[in-house]
C-alpha cells in the first residue's frame, strides 16, 4: 500500500506545529519559574548569523504553509514575520494549523506529478510535487522546528527527545 500526498504532508505538518507550540508553552513556563525574561528567550539564537526563536517560528510556519498552498494550487494566508511574544508565536502556529486543517486531502493527492516553481535569489528550481515535498518541504520544516527546539535546549528550557517527538500515534 503506497501513501498518497495528503497522508504524508498534512498529519507530518500538523503534528509538527503542535509539537513546537507544545515546546513553546515550555519555554515559556520555564522561562517564568525560572526568572528569565520571556523576551530573551524569544530573540535567543545558536549562533549570530542564525535566525532567533521567533525567526524559527516564522520558517516553521511558512514551510507548512507554502507547501500545502503550492501542491493544492491554492493561496496561503499572509503572515507578516512580526512576531516578538511567546502569545505571538502560538498564534502564528494557531492560525497555521487552522489553514493547513482547512485543506481537503483531495486538493492534494495526485499531486506527486504536478510541477512546483520555486524562485529564490540565487536561482529558480522546477521539481515535481512529490520531490518537493520528500527533498524540500519536509527537510525545510523539520530544520526549523529541531533548530527552535535546539534554541530552547540550548537557552536551559528541560526539554528532550520525547518532548520533541510529541504524541506518538
Amino acid at each position: 500500500m503506497s501513501l498518497s500526498m495528503s497522508q504524508m504532508t498534512l498529519p507530518a505538518l500538523t503534528r509538527g506545529l503542535r509539537t513546537l507550540s507544545a515546546l513553546l508553552t515550555k519555554g515559556e513556563a520555564w522561562a517564568k519559574d525560572n526568572g528569565v525574561d520571556p523576551a530573551d528567550l524569544a530573540s535567543a539564537r545558536l549562533f549570530e548569523d542564525m535566525a532567533p526563536l521567533t525567526g524559527q517560528i516564522q520558517r516553521v510556519s511558512d514551510s507548512a504553509k507554502f507547501a500545502v498552498a503550492r501542491l493544492a494550487g491554492v493561496e496561503s494566508p499572509a503572515m507578516p514575520d512580526d512576531e516578538v511574544t511567546f502569545a505571538d508565536m502560538q498564534a502564528r502556529i494557531a492560525k497555521t494549523i487552522a489553514y493547513i486543517e482547512g485543506i481537503d486531502a483531495a486538493q492534494l493527492d495526485g499531486t506527486e506529478g504536478k510541477t512546483i516553481e520555486l524562485k529564490f535569489p540565487n536561482g529558480e528550481f522546477s521539481m515535481t510535487g512529490s520531490a518537493y515535498l520528500s527533498g524540500f518541504v519536509l527537510p525545510n520544516f523539520y530544520f526549523h522546528l529541531t533548530t527552535a527546539y535546539d534554541i530552547l535546549r540550548h537557552k536551559g528550557v528541560p526539554v528532550g527527545k520525547l518532548d520533541y517527538l510529541g504524541v506518538i500515534a
